[in-house]
């Protein structure tokens, strides 16, 4: 042991006078500090004298057993790692305890390994509580911004962008892939800027139907349709004064490109109808994640609203590519849904493994399927946190295989060429591109790396 480890402390409980000398001497030689009480309450009065990382409890004890000593330590504010012992006969009542708050229980009689075992899973549980609650804690502090969380560079190039454009009305256009969060940039961009106190209102374009989709944007009068057995405002009105989110503005008929487009240029609007000019002061935020200047030459989309709506755009990264956002979102995502389920996330961690599988992942679902990911996970966890098996098949599979093997294929060949694609890219991505020192780091020439380059479509 190095000078700078810290000892952990340990309360051993029981009324046997050989056992706890026996784990006095064993827990002493493997640098534990170790403190005995002969029942329930002295272990009560110690544990409250003084801070101990693990208490070792028996269950059958005099004055006061082991579930009245876990159940008055809990009353106590005691917050130590609590293992019972548990003799022949009372594993039911063991396992009562668990279901009270204990951590784990070790049957009589024990080797002096079982206990050692228990107890390093103990501290390893205990470590990755503690690394939980620092991620969040580096969260709140540095890596958070109106709800979106990251220390990717090119995140945070985003950020200060927002900051830059939400004090004015121009428009901006918002691009990424499905579930990268747009629509929380959308909502940034509003509440951090001088329209904060209007309305913020958002609409999916592609979740309305064309007939429908004029009369929820501009409005309808009475008699204008069938069904239309009032004036309604559109969602333009309701916007006044503050933002109109459009999602998945690619998806919009064209007939209605010519109407928003006189909107965004004139301020003003008629509904549907109606003979009336209305005058409306929205500042139009937009997303889509088609690629918008194919669906210009493709005739889908009209080129003059396209450059009247990306005036300012951001491209929000995939998720693929800030690997490193990975431990914080789920650390994020823990305290969020561990509220909801009334399983707190500084008591839920994510083992090792588990983490590696989600490092791994590519996460074509991007945030919101790592999202889900985490509240489905924690839903199914035991008592001790995330593991392997509850994360859903796709993550465990394609972590495991499709990374490592090329997807379906066998090909020895293909898994290589999968393998030195990942290494460049990994080697750009710390270089931040710059492709001299990427070469050094892959220890091969300058000109084979511009190959490469080229022929893994990296450039």
């Amino acid at each position: 042991m190095t000078g700078t480890e810290r000892i952990s402390r340990v309360l051993v409980i029981d009324d046997e006078e050989n056992l706890r000398h026996m784990l006095r001497v064993m827990l002493g030689k493997h640098n534990y500090a170790v403190d005995v009480a002969t029942d329930g309450a002295a272990g009560v009065t110690l544990a409250r004298q003084q801070p101990y990382d693990f208490i070792l409890c028996d269950i059958r004890m005099p004055v006061l057993d082991g579930l009245g000593f876990l159940r008055q330590a809990q009353a106590a504010g005691v917050t130590a790692t609590i293992i019972m012992m548990s003799a022949y006969g009372t594993v039911d009542t063991a396992i009562a305890c668990m279901k009270e708050g204990a951590y784990d229980y070790v049957a009589k009689p024990f080797k002096n390994d079982e206990i050692l075992l228990v107890l390093k899973k103990a501290e390893e549980r205990e470590r990755l509580k503690a690394e939980n609650r620092r991620l969040r804690e580096e969260v709140a502090r540095e890596y958070s911004f109106a709800n979106i969380i990251s220390r990717n560079e090119r995140m945070k190039d985003i950020f200060a962008l927002v900051r830059k454009v939400c004090d004015v009305r121009t428009p901006v256009l918002l691009l990424g892939e499905s579930g990268t969060g747009k629509e929380l940039v959308a909502r940034a961009i509003h509440y951090h800027g001088s329209r904060r106190d209007g309305p913020f209102v958002a609409l999916n374009c592609g979740a309305i139907p064309e007939n429908l989709l004029e009369s929820e944007l501009f409005g309808h009068v009475r008699g204008a349709f069938t069904d239309a057995a009032a004036d309604r405002r559109g969602l333009f009105e309701e916007a006044d004064g503050g933002t109109l989110f459009l999602d998945e503005i690619g998806d919009m008929p064209l007939s209605l490109q010519v109407k928003l487009l006189r909107v965004l240029q004139e301020g003003e609007l008629r509904r549907l109808g109606g003979a009336k000019q209305i005058k409306v002061d929205v500042r139009i935020i937009s997303a889509t994640a088609k690629r918008l200047d194919a669906e210009v030459a493709a005739g889908n989309f009209r080129e003059d609203l396209y450059f009247r709506l990306n005036v300012v755009s951001i491209t929000l990264p995939p998720l693929r590519e800030r690997q490193e956002d990975i431990p914080l979102l789920v650390a994020h995502f823990l305290e969020k849904y561990g509220k909801e389920f009334g399983k707190p996330g500084a008591a839920v961690a994510v083992s090792p493994e588990a983490m590696q599988l989600l490092l791994a992942y590519s996460w074509p679902g991007n945030v919101r399927e790592l999202e889900n990911c985490i509240e489905r996970g924690l839903l199914l966890a035991e008592e001790g946190g995330l593991a392997p098996e509850v994360l859903p098949g796709p993550v465990r599979k394609l972590a495991e295989s499709d990374r490592a093997l090329g997807g379906d294929s066998l090909s020895i060949k293909k898994a290589e060429e999968e393998l030195e694609r990942e290494f460049i890219r990994r080697a750009l991505e710390i270089t931040g591109g710059n492709r001299t020192h990427a070469a050094r780091l892959l220890e091969i020439s300058h000109r084979s790396l511009l190959y490469k380059i080229k022929e893994f479509g990296l450039e």
